[in-house]
């Protein structure tokens, strides 16, 4: 959310996804420099949690939703987990579309 506060969230998603498990402060502060993030705007918005409600409404809701893997999909309420090839999700988008119209 910081780096979104620069107009670079997708940026940074990509850069997160890419470097995971390695999300520690450093590693962030570094992350930012890299995609040429304002580093003391961004590190004072980490280090002040402003965003820590956001976040914390987004962690509950995932708890909720039984969320625990990426990426997952919900097709007219049908939770699809996992990177799927295209196939898959064409012949459920089909089952699902035969559901609505039944």
């Amino acid at each position: 959310m910081a780096a979104h506060e620069q107009g670079k969230f997708w940026q940074m998603h990509k850069l997160l996804l890419k470097r995971s498990p390695q999300l520690d402060r450093e590693s962030l502060i570094k992350y930012a420099k890299e995609i040429g993030l304002d580093v003391a705007r961004f590190t004072d918005s980490l280090d002040k949690m402003k965003h820590k409600d956001l976040i914390e409404r987004d962690k509950k809701l995932a708890v909720d939703l039984d969320l625990y893997n990426t990426p997952t999909f919900f097709i007219n309420g049908r939770k699809v987990v996992g990177n799927r090839p295209y196939e898959y999700f064409k012949k459920v988008i089909e089952e699902e579309l035969r559901n609505v119209n039944k």
